[in-house]
């Protein structure tokens, strides 16, 4: 990671303007945004549809390569729902896709990559019409999908369980285990009883973790000099030197 050589009201410029942006144009797109959402260049995020309902502390990590994606495509004009709960993390290019229900629960994490759908969108041999029968997708709390995993139409994952890099999963996976593979299958289970620390946990009270990252930029950020910062941008060999 890049040393940040911005001052911090420079910073806390971005921010305020991001976040702007963010009410303006995020915002209206969902039924519910909670607050405190983190979407980095939310100008690259892509929400469409109907009925999506976010909870506080939503981090998005965008790119103009890899946009965060998350739409409903419901079977008839206004149907079809997400709905992520508190503390959710979607990485670069992850996709969320639904035609009837996708849930996510409290502090679930979406590595770069990673799709989950609960639809085939169309049948093998019928490549206009969907399967007639709904297959919600519903993730329990702390769930993490690796890099470029995929969740399939009609799975249930339990709470705190783990989707391997590049799996496939079609099938049901219980509370508290690792799956990996092409179908995924469980490859390692984990201590129900060992305790956790989870984004919910660092999210519980979003107000006062914003203020403590607020006072971490002011204190990593306080020595930065706003003429040496214009001039990496010129210059941005300047860095080496700075």
């Amino acid at each position: 990671m890049r040393e940040d050589l911005r001052p911090f009201w420079v910073k806390q410029l971005y921010v305020s303007f991001r976040a702007v942006w963010i009410d303006w144009f995020i915002r209206p797109r969902c039924a519910h945004l909670g607050v405190y959402a983190t979407i980095m260049s939310p100008w690259y995020v892509d929400i469409s549809g109907p009925n999506i309902s976010i909870g506080h502390s939503f981090t998005a990590i965008n790119t103009v390569s890899q946009r965060v994606q998350i739409g409903v495509w419901g079977r008839e004009v206004g149907e079809g729902r997400i709905t992520l709960g508190n503390a959710c993390l979607m990485s670069p290019g992850s996709r969320i896709s639904a035609g009837d229900e996708i849930v996510l629960g409290d502090g679930c994490m979406l590595a770069n990559g990673a799709y989950i759908t609960d639809s085939d969108w169309h049948g093998l041999y019928n490549r206009v019409d969907r399967d007639e029968v709904p297959t919600p997708v519903r993730l329990g709390d702390n769930v993490w999908v690796g890099d470029h995993a995929t969740v399939l139409k009609g799975v249930t994952i339990g709470d705190n369980s783990v989707v391997a890099a590049r799996s496939v999963v079609t099938k049901d996976v219980p509370a508290n285990v690792v799956v990996a593979g092409n179908p995924a299958r469980v490859v390692k289970e984990l201590d129900p009883d060992t305790q956790r620390y989870t984004r919910a946990d660092l999210y519980r009270d979003p107000e006062k973790t914003a203020q403590q990252f607020r006072d971490l930029d002011r204190y990593v950020l306080s020595k930065n000099r706003f003429w040496f910062w214009l001039w990496t941008l010129v210059y941005p060999g300047a860095r080496r030197g700075g």
